[in-house]
C-alpha cells in the first residue's frame, strides 16, 4: 500500500498568551473553590486517606524506575480537590489561516515543565510561573510527523520531523528525522535521519519508546535507535511481502506485521528484542481482520476489527505470545476509541492511541458509549480481567456527565467525568477496582466555550501528571467571526492546596 505526501496545511506562528482571556479562566476555574464545599456535603464524594485504599499489588509501580525506562508514576493525594489554574496558552497569528488548521501534536508534563508540539516547534511551559512566554522553545527545521505519549522516568520524549522542502524543489520532503529531546531542559539531545524511509510520511509514521530504545516505522520500513546516543541499533527496510506496519512500546516492544496489500493483508503481531530487533516470538492474527491495533505491549493487548474498520474485539495474549481471552465489543455499546484519530484526522500515528480505553497489569477498562437518558448515566467504564476476558466491575457516569478513563497510577484507574452544566464542575476521580472506591482528584469548571473540544479525546489530549491534568487541543483554527484572536491551545489545573 503506498501512500502520498502529507498536505500542505501546516502554518509557522509564534506563540503568546490572551492575557484578558487568560483573567477569564482563571475567574471561571476559582468559582470552584464554593463548588468543592457543595459536591462533598450534597454530591456524596468520600474523601480517603493514603493508606485507606492502597494497591495490593502495586509495589513495583512505586520502586524507583532507571532513568531509561519507561515512566510509569504514580500520583499523590492533593491535600483538597479544588482545582486552580496552572498553565493557560493560547496560539497566536492564525488569522491568515481560517480555513486550515495549525496542527499541534504532542503533549507532554514533568514535575516542572508543560510542553507542547505545534507545526514546526516544541515549546516548553514552567507550570504555575504565569508567565505568558516559552521557558524554551525547539526550533526541529520541519513539521512535526510523529509523536508518542511515552517520556521517560527522567523526563526525555522523541519526535518525528519532517524537513523543510529544500528552496526551489518539486518534490516534498519526507518524514525521515528524528528529534530525541530533554522535557526539562529543553534539550535537542540528539537527531537521527532515518534510513531509506523514502516513502515516510505524516499520514504512516508511527513513533515509540521503549526502555533505552527509541523505534520508528512507517509501513515501507522500521528502525532503532539508543536513547543513550542516537547510534543506530537495527533497521528493517528491505523489500519484502511483509512490512512493519506500527509499533507499540512501553514495557516492552510490539511490532503488527502486515503481509500482502490491502484489502487482503493477513497481520502478525511479533514482540522484539527491542536492542536487535529479533523477535521472541510470533502471534499470528485470524485472517478477514481489517485492522489492528496494540493499546499495550505489557499485558500484550490487540485490538482488531474483524470484517470492518470499527474494532470488534479485544485479544490478550501471555508472556508467550499464547491466546489467554477474546472479549467481544460487538454491537453498539463499546467504544474503545481505537483508530478514531485516523478516520478523524490521519496524522500523528494511531497504532498504540485507544483513547477511550486504558490496560493494566490485571484488567482492561473500556469506556461504553454516551446516552443521553435523563435517568440513566451518561455512559459506564467496563473493566474486563486479562486472563480470562470475564467482565471485572463497572464505573456508573452520571447523568449527562460521561466518564473517560485516563491512564493507571498504581493499581488505580484514574478517570475524567465532564462538566454537565455550569454548575456541576468536571473531575479527575480515583476508582479503585479492587475495592470499588471513588475519591476525587481535582475538581475544576473549563471554560465553557471551550469544553466539548477539549474533552474529546479524538480532538485533544488529556494528561495527568505530577498531580496536574492538561488539555490540549491537536489542531487550531481562526474563529470565523473574530480570525485575529487568540486561540486557547491547553489549560492546566492543579490543586489549590498542592504547592511543587
Amino acid at each position: 500500500m503506498s501512500f502520498g505526501p502529507p498536505p500542505s496545511v501546516y502554518t509557522q506562528s509564534a506563540l503568546a498568551a490572551d492575557q484578558a482571556r487568560s483573567r477569564g479562566r482563571m475567574k471561571v476555574l476559582g468559582a470552584v473553590a464554593a463548588l468543592v464545599v457543595a459536591v462533598l456535603c450534597v454530591g456524596g464524594w468520600l474523601l480517603l486517606s493514603a493508606g485507606d485504599d492502597a494497591p495490593t499489588d502495586g509495589k513495583a509501580a512505586f520502586a524507583p524506575q532507571r532513568p531509561d525506562e519507561i515512566r510509569e508514576t504514580v500520583e499523590k493525594i492533593p491535600s483538597t480537590p479544588e482545582g486552580r489554574l496552572v498553565i493557560d496558552h493560547s496560539e497566536e497569528g492564525l488569522a491568515k489561516h481560517t480555513t486550515d488548521p495549525r496542527y499541534a501534536p504532542g503533549t507532554w508534563a514533568t514535575g516542572t515543565i508543560f510542553a507542547k508540539g505545534v507545526a514546526t516547534k516544541v515549546m516548553g511551559y514552567k507550570i504555575q510561573s504565569q508567565s505568558e512566554k516559552a521557558a524554551w522553545t525547539i526550533d526541529l527545521g520541519g513539521h512535526i510527523c510523529a509523536t508518542s505519549r511515552h517520556v521517560t522516568a527522567d523526563g526525555r520524549t522523541a519526535v518525528v520531523v519532517q524537513p523543510s522542502k529544500p528552496e526551489g524543489s518539486k518534490t516534498a520532503s519526507v518524514c525521515d528525522k528524528v528529534v530525541f529531546l530533554d522535557l526539562d531542559t529543553g534539550k535537542k539531545l540528539w537527531q537521527a535521519k532515518m534510513p531509506s524511509a523514502n516513502q515516510a510520511y505524516v499520514t504512516n509514521t508511527n513513533l515509540t519508546l521503549t526502555r533505552g530504545v527509541v523505534a520508528v516505522a512507517w509501513r515501507h520500513g522500521s528502525v532503532a535507535y539508543d536513547m543513550k546516543n542516537g547510534k543506530q541499533l537495527w533497521d528493517s527496510t528491505a523489500v519484502s511481502n511483509c512490512e512493519d506496519e506500527g509499533f507499540a512500546g512501553g514495557r516492552a516492544l510490539l511490532v503488527l506485521v502486515g503481509c500482502g496489500e490491502a484489502p487482503d493483508t493477513k497481520y502478525e503481531v511479533q514482540k522484539l528484542d527491542p536492542r536487535t530487533g529479533r523477535a521472541d516470538w510470533t502471534y499470528k492474527v485470524a485472517g478477514g481482520v481489517q485492522a489492528v491495533y496494540l493499546p499495550s505491549s505489557d499485558p500484550p493487548v490487540l485490538a482488531v476489527a474483524a470484517g470492518d474498520i470499527t474494532v470488534t474485539d479485544l485479544i490478550t495474549l501471555d508472556d508467550k505470545g499464547k491466546h489467554l481471552a477474546t472479549v467481544s465489543l460487538a454491537g453498539d455499546r463499546y467504544d474503545p476509541g481505537c483508530g478514531q484519530r485516523y478516520f478523524a484526522a490521519p496524522y500523528f500515528g494511531v497504532m498504540e492511541n485507544c483513547d477511550r480505553m486504558v490496560v493494566g497489569r490485571k484488567q482492561m477498562y473500556v469506556a461504553t458509549k454516551e446516552g443521553f437518558d435523563a435517568d440513566q448515566p451518561a455512559n459506564w467504564i467496563v473493566a474486563f480481567d486479562v486472563e480470562t476476558g470475564k467482565t471485572a466491575g463497572k464505573f456508573d457516569g452520571r447523568p449527562f456527565q460521561s466518564v473517560l478513563p485516563l491512564r493507571m497510577s498504581g493499581d488505580e484507574l484514574l478517570i475524567y467525568r465532564r462538566n454537565s452544566d455550569s454548575v456541576e464542575p468536571a473531575a479527575v476521580v480515583r476508582w479503585n477496582p479492587r475495592t470499588d472506591k471513588e475519591s476525587p482528584f481535582l475538581l475544576f469548571h473549563l471554560p465553557e466555550d471551550e469544553e466539548s473540544e477539549l474533552s474529546d479525546p479524538e480532538q485533544s489530549d488529556i494528561v495527568v501528571e505530577k498531580d496536574r491534568v492538561f488539555f490540549a487541543k491537536r489542531e487550531l483554527t481562526a474563529d470565523d467571526k473574530h480570525p485575529k484572536d487568540p486561540v486557547l491551545a491547553a489549560i492546566g489545573v492543579g490543586s489549590a492546596g498542592v504547592s511543587h
